[in-house]
């Protein structure tokens, strides 16, 4: 190791899904950190940002939050790091976050720097081309493996990458760094790997860094947190002058959103956390032992992410407060859906609602007591192969509210008193079509590093 200690600053768990809090961000870039790194992915948005090959983020919090990170890195002299570029991690958002680097280092006038990039599409007939050769593309989450059929409905893939393109990227002398989709934790990772401390050590640094302030209490999201690796151990503390990282706050994020909160799936292994300690380090700060990374036995296995189009997709909106037919709103809802489905027998179409307000308990209060609601709103959501029929499937599915009848009302007195505007057109309906794995014989065999130099 060159270093006994290296810090890292994580400014927002996602890049520019919502903006970066100044305030905090610029009391950790004060203590100067070693790295500035951030994801700007995930696949919790769902499938349609990648399938559509666009952003699920507004471009102008993008914008500010690399603009944050490569002013305070560059003015330091640090490396900035950012994964998973445009939420999807695709070729054009890769491209994307090239362009406002190089947009934002002519507007600042900032003096020449080295910027790496690499993609992480994969082509279908590279899939094709190792299924033909009998290699299995194994699917994750109870998934089947890879067939051809599903590969043909796929309309965009991505692989995540693991710490090796990052590495590289650092050994090629990159003060930035704009990486095509990838694990959130090889984002930080990586440096801490790079800079020789150890996998066991740096996989958590990445696993408690990734999602920025989640690990601190009070929550607080979009705050700054400065994560510091050693020899024996990990620290993260909390920037944002309220908050603070516990042994509580941390654990429970480290453990949140898994079967087994124990163990986290990285790129090439699993972090075992079974034996970690958690201390209260200082005030705002926790600290971190035991953690140990499993690597994968045999062949490096790279994640496949891949998303195919369904159909073009509408929603309605329809607000009810009529209490006889929030009373009876099953019934209604099953009325519309015999209504759609005799208007559009034997067609293709998906038709779903989704009730906000409905009648629920309080378990909390003694005795349990059940909650009426007074008003619902119900979201349509429809789903077919052309915008015209995607438009009347929802547009029927929303209008047959006013129109259901209930055999005890009288006339139209106590029909739904309800508003529905028009419906409204979506983005295309989107499924995730590939969630495998592929073994590969080099772990940077889809993965080009390029670097150019940007600034005056």
């Amino acid at each position: 190791m060159s270093k006994s200690q290296l810090r890292i600053l994580c400014p927002n768990g996602h890049l520019g899904f919502a903006p970066t809090k100044e305030g905090s961000f610029r009391i950790g870039a004060a203590t100067k950190p070693d790295y500035y790194c951030c994801d700007s992915g995930s696949d919790d948005i769902g499938p349609a940002p990648l399938g559509a090959d666009k952003c699920a983020s507004m471009y102008e919090w993008q914008k500010h939050d690399l603009e944050l990170m490569l002013l305070a890195a560059r003015e330091q002299g640090v490396p900035m790091i950012v994964g998973s570029a445009g939420d999807t991690g695709s070729n054009s958002r890769v491209d994307m976050y090239v362009q406002i680097i190089k947009d934002l280092a002519k507007e600042h006038n900032l003096p020449k720097f080295k910027l790496a990039y690499f993609y992480s599409e994969v082509d279908k007939k590279y899939l094709q081309d190792k299924m033909k050769k009998g290699i299995r593309i194994e699917g994750l989450d109870g998934r089947q493996d890879l067939s051809i059929n599903d590969l043909e409905k796929t309309d965009r893939i991505v692989a995540v990458a693991g710490v090796h393109p990052y590495i590289k990227a650092l050994q090629m002398g990159a003060d930035v760094i704009i990486g095509g989709r990838s694990s959130d934790c090889a984002v930080f990772a990586a440096p801490a790997i790079k800079e020789g401390f150890s996998e066991d050590l740096a996989y958590y640094l990445g696993k408690v860094l990734e999602c920025a302030s989640f690990c601190a209490e009070p929550y607080g999201a979009k705050e700054t947190v400065i994560g510091t690796i050693t020899e024996n151990d990990v620290r993260v503390t909390a920037m944002h002058p309220d908050q603070r990282c516990t042994i509580a706050s941390v654990a429970g994020h480290a453990m949140y959103e898994r079967s087994n909160p124990f163990y986290e799936y990285v790129a090439g292994g699993m972090l075992d956390m079974t034996n970690c300690k958690y201390e209260q380090y200082d005030e705002k700060t926790c600290r971190i032992t035991g953690s140990v990374f499993v690597p994968i036995e045999g062949k490096v296995k790279v994640k496949l992410e891949g998303a195919g189009k369904v159909g073009e997709k509408y929603i309605g909106i329809a607000g009810i407060r009529d209490p006889y037919t929030i009373e009876n709103i099953d019934k209604v809802i099953e009325w519309c859906k015999q209504q759609v489905e005799e208007k559009f027998t034997g067609k293709e179409y998906y038709l779903d609602y989704k009730i906000f307000g409905k009648n629920g308990v309080m378990g909390d209060l003694e005795p349990i007591k059940e909650i009426k609601s007074h008003e619902l709103c119900v979201i349509v959501e429809g789903v077919a192969p052309t915008k015209e029929m995607a438009e009347e499937v929802t547009l029927t599915g929303t209008r047959q509210i006013f129109y259901a009848r209930l055999p005890e009302v009288k006339g139209t007195a106590g029909t739904a008193a309800f508003v529905v505007d028009e419906v409204l057109p979506a983005t295309p309906a989107y499924t995730w079509t590939l969630n495998h794995v592929i073994p590969v014989d080099d772990p940077m065999e889809l993965f080009d590093v390029k670097l150019i130099e940007v600034g005056n």
